[in-house]
């Protein structure tokens, strides 16, 4: 009986092991409001969205999403050489010599082909101890082709040495990046002069003067890094500013609209710029509207003689303007937090679900081999 308990533990043990080296799926990165949720500068260094941002700009990618290398990992080019997945922490490579797992980030190894300064030298916030790496999935069809194509892309990093786990990578820490988010990276290329429109573009509140100032050349770089790392992603907060997605002349439009605002009702006709004795609250309490008989007050009058009738030209004037344009923007901003919710309600409905079926594995095949014991 104790051979057959020890037995029974022995296979649970094992299927719980399984199912968690399945269940460890690398967590996927899809668009830049993921990157928010990963807490750099804490548990991954900040110098891995530098490395990020190095390799999104310098791979090509064509219109059916194909990513191919723009230099040859194979002879060590930024500090990149082979890697072969001995702890398991990728999945299995697919039949065949033609797919190979590749590191790429070393800033200690030789290479007649370096990272760039704001990678290998970076400021002194932003260094990494050389642990962050961009590891690929290389399909090669030939060693002798100009430009490899790639399948997959992981961002990851080697345990800390306070940790004592010795120098493999952290499965914990490690991300599958999308082409999609490679995209959105890529809009931050170096010397892009657009930095207002990238940052209405994705609802930052930066100061764009400032972080030019900052960064000069690396404008676009550092607008990014404040995006992930200042801004963190909350379906709950509102961003100062509102999320537009124009492009730079729709933001002259808007401020020749607002001067044309101001031109319609000038400072110097507002309620503010009228002599306190005149203004509109200093009224005597016995003449103000309260004291005005029931059939005088102005919800009596006509409908054809009320405010809001009157032409728009002839409104307003010696009064505050009220700008109804805001109120619109907040109801639109309402409805897509509204959405943003119902989209993580409905993921996190999806990960219970998985949560559940794999329990219900669990069970079952404990189930089934505990009767297979018996029988034994």
């Amino acid at each position: 009986m104790m051979k057959i308990s020890g037995r029974v533990t022995w296979c649970c043990v094992a299927l719980l092991l399984a199912l968690t080296s399945v269940s460890a799926v690398q967590k996927t990165l899809n668009k830049i409001n993921g990157l928010k949720k990963i807490n750099f500068g804490q548990s991954v260094p900040k110098h891995s969205l530098l490395l990020l941002h190095w390799f999104a700009n310098g791979i090509d990618i064509d219109n059916n999403d194909i990513i191919q290398l723009t230099f040859d990992p194979y002879s060590g080019d930024y500090g990149s050489h082979h890697y072969g997945n001995y702890e398991e922490l990728l999945d299995p490579l697919p039949q065949g010599n033609q797919y190979h797992y590749y590191t790429i980030g070393n800033l200690h190894q030789d290479t007649s082909n370096p990272l760039p300064a704001y990678v290998a030298h970076p400021q002194r916030d932003y260094e990494g101890e050389n642990r962050d790496r961009i590891i690929v999935r290389v399909r090669e069809q030939n060693r002798r082709q100009a430009y490899q194509m790639i399948d997959q892309v992981y961002i990851t990093q080697h345990y800390d040495t306070s940790e004592n786990q010795g120098t493999p990578y952290d499965p914990d820490h490690t991300y599958s990046i999308t082409t999609n988010l490679l995209r959105q990276i890529r809009e931050f290329a170096l010397g892009q002069n657009q930095l207002l429109y990238l940052r209405n573009r994705f609802g930052s509140s930066a100061d764009d003067v400032q972080i030019r100032n900052a960064w000069g050349p690396l404008a676009c770089l550092g607008l990014l890094l404040y995006i992930v790392i200042q801004e963190k992603h909350s379906s709950k907060q509102q961003n100062n500013r509102p999320k537009i997605d124009n492009k730079p002349e729709d933001n002259i439009r808007a401020e020749s609209d607002h001067t044309e605002q101001n031109r319609r009702n000038p400072r110097n006709e507002r309620e503010h710029n009228v002599p306190r004795n005149e203004r509109e609250h200093n009224v005597p309490r016995n003449e103000r509207e309260h004291n005005v008989p029931k059939n005088e007050r102005k919800h009596n009058v006509p409908r054809n003689e009320r405010k809001h009738n009157v032409p728009r030209n002839v409104q307003n004037q010696g009064y505050v303007v009220v700008n109804v344009d805001d109120e619109d923007h907040v109801a639109s901003r309402r409805l897509i937090n509204t959405e943003s919710d119902c989209c993580n309600t409905y993921k996190s409905c999806i990960q219970f679900f998985l949560f559940c079926i794999a329990c219900i594995v669990v069970i079952v095949s404990v189930i089934i081999i505990w009767s297979f014991v018996m029988k034994n």
